[in-house]
């Protein structure tokens, strides 16, 4: 999403209320990636913990910003009491803290942080074009040349970040969805073996599905899925979870563009069998 779900329903009325505003999303766009660090901290993801606590640093300096643009204007920081009104849709992680870490990258981290800059830069748009206080306005548009260049600077690091990843994936291995739908049975075996009575029953289900999958694809393919021509990382093929995911997003992919009906039942049946397969996982995880 680059756009806001809709426009600030008010007009801000003050300075104070426009920095506590400013204030209030640097500390929600703080807390986030905060989150998302520590979540990838927990993972081993440390190459990830470090774009996040960089993304961390640039919105602290933000937020250092308006902190001290409050203190010069009213001796003091943004107060929150100010607020009659918070700002809505203006940050989303885009389920960046429910997806499997294998299947977060350092391209789609910084492509996350760039649409919200695209948010904050039209909310403050729409807060100046809202007022006609020039002093509101000016600071409007000072917030929102403030995100501007913020944005430039992460879409540059999206590029660097992408062609990282083109160079990665090159050396990845080849995959099809047969090949990984075994792999997925195989872990899904291995962890009933390992685990309790109730849910060794229900991921033993599951590994036959995926293995039925396996075997309805290898017979009558559903083409070639975008989300596997760079290949799949050993991180990915190593861990259920995240190759569940994978094949979840495959199957919706194609459940969306294929061209004929047929095609599409099949994608989405087997999309419905793989979130049952990832809730399972979950369960015996858990």
């Amino acid at each position: 999403m680059s756009l806001l779900k809709s426009e600030p329903f008010a007009a801000v009325t003050s300075m104070d209320e426009l920095l506590a505003i400013a204030s209030v999303m640097e500390q929600e766009a703080i807390a986030a990636y905060s989150n998302l660090a520590d979540m990838m901290r927990r993972e081993g993801r440390v190459d990830l913990v470090a774009v996040f606590d960089r993304l961390v640093g640039e919105e602290s300096q933000h937020l250092g910003n308006v902190e001290r643009w409050s203190e010069t204007l009213s001796g003091r920081k943004p107060d929150l009491a100010s607020l009659r009104w918070e700002p809505v849709d203006t940050f989303d992680d885009e389920g960046a803290s429910s997806i499997a870490p294998e299947l977060m990258t350092a391209y789609r981290a910084f492509a996350m942080a760039s649409r919200n800059e695209e948010r904050a830069f039209l909310f403050w748009t729409y807060v100046a074009a809202q007022t006609d206080k020039d002093a509101l306005r000016e600071a409007a548009e000072k917030m929102a040349r403030e995100e501007l260049g913020h944005l430039t600077t992460l879409r540059r690091e999206r590029r660097r970040a992408f062609h990282a990843g083109l160079d990665a994936a090159r050396s990845a291995p080849a995959a099809d969805l047969p090949a990984l739908e075994m792999r997925l049975a195989d872990h899904l075996e291995a962890e009933a073996a390992r685990n309790r009575e109730a849910d060794a029953s229900s991921l033993e289900t599951m590994a036959r599905k995926a293995r039925a999958r396996a075997s309805s694809i290898a017979r009558q393919p559903l083409g070639e899925s975008p989300l596997l021509r760079s290949g799949v990382t050993p991180e990915v093929a190593a861990r259920m979870a995240a190759l569940c995911e994978l094949l979840l997003d495959c199957y919706l992919d194609f459940g969306e563009r294929l061209p004929d009906e047929e095609g599409r039942n099949r994608a989405q049946q087997f999309a419905a069998e793989t979130v049952e397969c990832r809730s399972a996982i979950r369960a015996a995880l858990t």
